[in-house]
């Protein structure tokens, strides 16, 4: 009989760095747009794979001299061709021995009609506007499952004060895909806490000021900086340029919040700056500053099992 061993195991071997399990029970309360018992309704368990975001692909940013190769192989090629290769493979694998795999890998670019914000890593972002419920007591498709949400009940990690999910291995470094089954796994335990310790460090980070002192992230914001909003950390941006825009001077003092008409005011001068990379993700010329400030806290605490020969900030 398939156990956990076995899954985790197999997806080790095939390309994961990391695997959880959890059990579908703990979803119980998750709104219904948002419940994957919806889309797998005889299933028992889900899991979890994880993948790094290799702490190297940070370092030109971090030095200021190259901001390709992290939202390129950081993300794309995690989330477009990575993941989903080992997805299957571990899918395969349940269905080799008789039990469904329903693939979640990530939906970068759809949004449910009634959710405010985007996506600041991917742009243009589809919002599914009106769409009907195709039988009484089912929620109207799609629906769309809570990464951070998931990866916590799979005993992966917790989500930090940041948004942002993190794990006793990578700190805020990796990404996740998950598989709905109808084995019935053993979960492992969910996260007491511990690793964020709410320093605040990674809000004042933000050159944006994207998230507030609670945690909230205005997404819209932080898609505007990512693009490349601030001339202190955008290196290919002209702030003569900037200077003639609407309200390029609030924008140059970092004053100004932005939104969707906003953004899409200025979107093709960013463009111009520094396009996207494949498949319609955004560069980040931010840097991730907030998970890279985080990183460094949590390597200077000593609380991530990875160690490394020298500090990832000096």
């Amino acid at each position: 009989m398939l156990n956990s061993k076995d899954i985790k195991d197999f997806a080790l071997k095939n390309g994961a760095d990391l695997v959880g399990i959890g059990s579908m029970e703990r979803f119980e309360g998750t709104v219904p747009e948002k419940d994957p018992r919806f889309i797998a309704p005889k299933a028992k368990s889900i899991i979890a794979l994880g993948f790094r975001v290799l702490r190297g692909s940070l370092r030109g940013i971090e030095e200021g001299t190259h901001f390709y190769q992290f939202p390129e192989m950081g993300i794309v090629h995690i989330d477009e061709v990575h993941a989903p290769i080992v997805l299957r493979k571990v899918a395969c694998f349940l269905e080799d021995n008789g039990f469904e795999g329903v693939v979640q890998r990530t939906v970068p670019d759809r949004r449910r009609g009634e959710d405010p914000g985007t996506n600041p890593e991917h742009l243009p972002v589809f919002k599914i506007n009106h769409s009907e419920p195709v039988a009484p007591g089912k929620p109207a498709p799609d629906v769309l499952m809570d990464f951070n949400q998931a990866a916590y009940l799979c005993g992966m990690g917790e989500v930090g004060l940041g948004n942002f999910f993190l794990t006793s291995r990578f700190g805020p470094l990796q990404r996740f895909v998950f598989i709905l089954t109808d084995a019935e796994l053993e979960a492992d335990p969910v996260s007491k806490g511990g690793l964020c310790d709410r320093c605040g460090k990674c809000i004042t980070a933000c050159p944006g000021k994207a998230i507030s002192e609670s945690g909230k992230l205005d997404e819209w914001q932080c898609t505007a900086y990512r693009m490349g909003a601030d001339l202190k950390t955008n290196p290919f941006l002209s702030g003569e340029e900037v200077e003639k825009m609407p309200d390029g001077k609030n924008i140059i003092e970092g004053k100004k919040r932005f939104d969707p008409e906003s953004i899409e005011q200025y979107k093709s001068l960013w463009n111009e700056a520094y396009p996207q990379v494949r498949f319609g993700y955004l560069p980040s010329l931010c840097g991730a500053a907030c998970q890279r400030t985080c990183l460094a806290h949590l390597e200077e605490g000593n609380v991530l099992e990875d160690r490394f020969v020298n500090k990832f900030r000096v």
